[in-house]
This record gives structure tokens, sequence and C-alpha cells, in this order.
């Protein structure tokens, strides 16, 4: 069975001129572990187009959810709370229905609460999207469910020009799909406005996160291991862990990993730390001698040094000036 591609039976652009003025449910799949971000930015996408539509209609279109195994307080990667509703007290509606499902760090533990896996397959059938987020898939895969995309992300006469057509090997972006989501509901212009007044994400020092599943030149052991690097920047690790997670020999991982990715793996797993400290910096408010420590850089001191020399600023003013902007 195919858990990855799958698409809707129905066009989504022909069932959308029915129901102009329809109710769409946006249920999100939250655990403790998550990563903030991208659930962040779906969230605002998702109310910036409510307030737009209710300017123009005096009506709303999507009604967010935020949704956990036994609901409350959700803590994220990054220590930002959220609190969700229980799956157990979610009853589904006639409404159209969208489900997203994040990732993280917690996924693995997730991926074993039944209460989740059992209310997956519940909405799974009625879910016009099901759509993972990076770690996300795990959760599906443990439910034995397969992920289901906008079709009008993928080649087809539906495509416009404006969102480049993939092909059904190819995963696409959650932000994406809630941005086309948005165009084929409510129109190309006020998309275009929720696009323009989504806040940006604080930029990483140095790119070094891979688009898994859609960078077909990099070979599956060698992903595997990228993402093991990201999922592991709080611990000392040691290249032969990540050789072994490659099933490879030390020489020949390292030799591959660089052909491959572009950088040594100690390069890679520089900026990831980065890259993670970035984050939480903006989105929390824990010091920064801790931040650094969660991010398996070991000092406040030596963040200091990375910054200055990767970013020419210090921590402190690198949240600052984020926040602010926020």
């Amino acid at each position: 069975m195919d858990l990855v591609h799958t698409l809707p039976h129905s066009s989504r652009q022909s069932a959308a001129s029915t129901r102009t003025s329809s109710l769409t449910r946006v249920d999100i799949a939250l655990f403790n572990g998550f990563t903030l971000p991208t659930v962040a930015a779906i969230i605002e996408i998702f109310q910036k187009a409510n307030s737009l539509a209710a300017a123009r209609s005096g009506r709303t279109r999507y009604d967010v959810s935020l949704m956990s195994a036994a609901g409350g307080r959700i803590a994220s990667s990054s220590s930002v709370f959220v609190w969700t509703d229980d799956v157990q007290s979610h009853r589904g509606t006639n409404d159209t229905h969208l489900l997203y499902i994040a990732g993280g760090v917690g996924v693995e533990q997730a991926s074993r609460d039944e209460r989740l896996s059992n209310w997956l397959r519940r909405r799974h059938p009625f879910s016009e999207i099901v759509h993972p987020i990076a770690e996300g898939q795990l959760l599906l895969q443990a439910a034995g469910l397969p992920g289901r995309y906008c079709p009008l992300l993928y080649d087809g006469n539906e495509a416009h020009g404006r969102h480049p057509a993939r092909s059904l090997t190819q995963t696409p972006d959650a932000v994406s799909t809630a941005l086309r989501i948005v165009e084929e509901d409510l129109g190309a212009d006020l998309a275009q406005q929720v696009t323009e007044s989504v806040a940006p994400q604080p930029k990483a020092p140095v790119s070094s996160s891979i688009k898994f599943g859609v960078t077909p030149q990099i070979s599956q052991k060698i992903l595997a291991s990228a993402r093991w690097l990201e999922a592991n920047v709080d611990r000392p690790i040691l290249i032969d862990d990540a050789a072994q997670v490659a099933a490879m020999s030390e020489r020949n991982f390292l030799r591959r990993f660089k052909s491959e990715i572009g950088m040594t793996p100690s390069d890679y797993l520089l900026r990831a730390r980065l890259n993670m400290s970035c984050r939480m910096l903006v989105e929390s408010r824990l010091p920064v001698d801790k931040i650094a420590r969660r991010c398996g850089i070991g000092s406040g001191a030596q963040l200091s040094k990375l910054f200055r020399k990767y970013l020419a600023t210090t921590p402190t003013d690198y949240r600052m000036r984020n926040n602010a902007a926020l």
C-alpha cells in the first residue's frame, strides 16, 4: 500500500466551486515535542484568511482545531506551550475537513499512542487532505494510513502557473498547500494578501535542512543519516554513529555525505544546531545558556562565538531583532 502519495478521488477545484461559503475545518494533530514553526505558519495563514474573508463577506471560512491524544497543554520542541483539544471529545461534522499532522522529535513516542492512531483512522476517510509535516509521516505509517495531498499542486490541467507542478514522487510543502487551498477557496487576490502579511520565519545562519522527499539526487541512506543528525542535535554525536544509521563504513559515509549533501556531516550538524538555536531564541524565553545546551553547543559563550562568526551578531541581539519583526 502506498503510504505517501495518494490524491483525493475528486478534484478540489470542482468541489470548491460548489461550496464557496461553506466552513472548512482544519484539524492539526500535535504531540509533546512537536516542531512549532510550520504549525504556527499554517495557523497564521488560515487565521489571516479568515480576517480578510470576514472583512469582505462578514463570514469566516476556516475553523482551526489543535488536537492531541489527551488534550490540554502540549509542549513544542522549543518549550513553547499550546492548548489542545482531546481527540476523544472531537466529533466530525459534514463540513470539509483538512488534516495536518505535526512533525518533531516526539513523533516516535506519539506513534505508539493508540488514542492518536485511532483518531487518525477515524478522521482519515472524511478528510479531503491529509498532510503530514516532515516526521509526521511516521504517525500516519503507525496508523497504517496514506497521506492525501492537494491535487492542484501536482501535474495536471488544474495546476496554476504560480504553483509549479510536482510529480507524484514529490511531497508538497505544508505551507504551500495551505496557501494553495486559500487561493482556491477565496481567490488569488486574497491569497496574495495572506502571503504578503504572514510573518516570515526567522532566517537560519546557513541553509542546511534537507527537504526530505523532494531531492532525488540524494540517496535514502544519506537522507536518513541527515534526518538523524537533525533529530539528535541536543546530544554528543560521533560521525561513526551517523555512518551506522546509513549502514556504511565511516570512510564511505564521509565521502558520500559530502558528495550528495554538499558539506561534511560535521558542518551539517553544526548548521542544524545553529538553526535550532535561532528558532529557540525567537520561539521561547529560555536563557541563552540553556538554549545552547539544548542545541548541543555546550555553553552560552560558545553559542555567542558561533553567532558572531556566522551571523555577525550575538544571540541576544538576534532574539531582539527577530522578535521585533514578528
